[in-house]
C-alpha cells in the first residue's frame, strides 16, 4: 500500500463517519423539537376533569358503604358451619343435633343418611338424618332448641309416627340441614347417564 491509497480510504472512512453522525444528530433533535398538538379541545377536558373529579368525591361514601356491606357478611356467615371438608361439616352438623337431642332427653344416635345440596353460587347445605323415640313436648322442645343455635340450621323433613306404648311417645325421622360454604361441595363431572 501506498500512502495516497491509505489516505483515500481514511478520508472516505472519515466522511461516512461523519454522515452517520450527522444522520443520528438530526433524527433525535427533530423527535424531541416542537410543541405536541392537543387531542381535545379545553371544555372537553374540562368536563372530563370534573367527572373525575366527582368520581373521587363519592369514593370515601363507597368504600363506607363497602365497610357496612362486609361487616354485615361477616355477621351472617357467622351463622355457616365451621368446617374444612363437606364430612367435617357432616360431622359436625350430626354432633350438634345429637347433642341437641341429648340435652332434652331424646336418644338420637341413629343416623340414615347425608346429603348436600348447592344454594345458589357462594352457599350450599348438608343434611343429616336421624330416628328417634320421644314424647312429643320432647319433639316440641328438640325443635325449639334446634331454631335457638347460633348456626344456621333448619328442619328439612320430619316424618312422625304415633307409637303404641303406653307413654305415649313417637317415632321420628328428621332431617336437620345446615349451610356451609360452596366450596365445601365437591364439583360433579361427568356427562349424561345411560
Amino acid at each position: 500500500m501506498t500512502v495516497g491509497t491509505l489516505d483515500r480510504r481514511s478520508i472516505v472512512v472519515l466522511a461516512a463517519g461523519l454522515l452517520l453522525i450527522l444522520a443520528a444528530r438530526y433524527a433525535l433533535v427533530n423527535r424531541q423539537s416542537g410543541v405536541v398538538e392537543a387531542t381535545e379541545s379545553a371544555p372537553v377536558a374540562e368536563k372530563r376533569l370534573a367527572l373525575v373529579r366527582q368520581k373521587a368525591a363519592t369514593a370515601p361514601g363507597r368504600e363506607a358503604v363497602l365497610k357496612l356491606a362486609r361487616a354485615e357478611l361477616a355477621t351472617r356467615e357467622a351463622g355457616l358451619l365451621k368446617a374444612d371438608t363437606k364430612e367435617q361439616a357432616e360431622a359436625l352438623l350430626l354432633e350438634q343435633v345429637q347433642n341437641i337431642a341429648k340435652a332434652n332427653g331424646i336418644d338420637a344416635r341413629g343416623n340414615q343418611a347425608f346429603r348436600e345440596k348447592l344454594l345458589g353460587g357462594d352457599y350450599a347445605e348438608v343434611s343429616a338424618t336421624v330416628s328417634f323415640t320421644c314424647g312429643i313436648e320432647q319433639l316440641v322442645n328438640l325443635l325449639a332448641a334446634l331454631a335457638d343455635q347460633p348456626e344456621i340450621l333448619a328442619t328439612e323433613d320430619m316424618r312422625i309416627a304415633g307409637g303404641a306404648d303406653k307413654k305415649k311417645n313417637v317415632q321420628v325421622q328428621l332431617s336437620v340441614t345446615g349451610v356451609v360454604p360452596r366450596r365445601l361441595i365437591p364439583q360433579k363431572k361427568g356427562g349424561t347417564a345411560f
